[in-house]
């Protein structure tokens, strides 16, 4: 059982991201949605991983700058996005080395939840929109914390440990729970006004072999929670 270290799982995570349920025809779909027209849009992906966002976002008409802690991440991203693509190897937890002001739009997809501390993250990415700029995350919903350890304190912010097998491997997912006024403060206290709360529904062209038998007669499940924050 491998750590949340992705380099050691990159791949696997990469070839399963492209095509299940929670990542292709959940969360991606979702977001872009939330992100609407970007065309001309300076755009930072926080956390892109192997860069499917990115790449999406990128034929939408967006200017894409992308930055992730897994090397390896990053190389898959090179490979997708070309070398002309500005990608680096960064963590989200430090210091950005990006201007004041740089990006329209900061995307984040599903990186957030692995830090204990929002509070130093959330400032920076503020830093680096421009006033009015949006940041667009997703994370994981704080129900399913508690849907899955019903006798867990929903308020308590904890370190909760996630096994998931991607494409046969398998791996240890090191997510913090916290509760949704948390999230709030934490947004509030960084700069921000929250514009949209999102819990959407799947993509319409799921493929039908992909919902499991309690999903086909329903097209929301508690999976991912979506915002839309606006830098003030």
């Amino acid at each position: 059982m491998t750590t949340s270290d992705y380099d050691d799982f990159a791949a696997a995570y990469a070839a399963d991201n492209e095509v299940n349920l929670s990542n292709g025809h959940y969360e991606r779909p979702a977001m872009l949605n939330l992100a609407g027209d970007v065309a001309g849009r300076r755009i930072l992906d926080a956390g892109c991983g192997s860069g499917p966002l990115a790449l999406a976002l990128r034929e939408r008409g967006a200017r894409v700058t992308g930055f992730d802690a897994s090397a390896e991440m990053i190389r898959l991203a090179r490979e997708r996005l070309g070398e002309d693509t500005d990608l680096r190897v960064l963590d989200l937890a430090e210091e950005l080395p990006f201007e004041d002001g740089a990006f329209d739009d900061v995307v984040c997809s599903l990186a957030l939840h692995y830090l204990e501390d929002w509070s130093a993250p959330l400032r920076e990415l503020h830093r680096v929109l421009r006033p009015g700029g949006r940041l667009i995350l997703s994370v994981e919903h704080p129900m399913v914390h508690k849907l899955v350890h019903p006798e867990a304190d929903y308020f308590e912010t904890s370190l909760w440990p996630l096994e998931h097998e991607f494409q046969g491997q398998k791996a240890v997912l090191k997510i913090w729970h916290r509760p949704l006024h948390a999230m709030v403060k934490d947004f509030t206290r960084a700069g921000f006004r929250i514009a949209d709360i999102d819990e959407p529904p799947y993509a319409e062209d799921t493929p039908a072999e992909l919902l499991p038998p309690e999903l086909r007669e329903r097209t929301r499940f508690i999976g991912f929670l979506f915002f839309v924050l606006v830098a003030e």
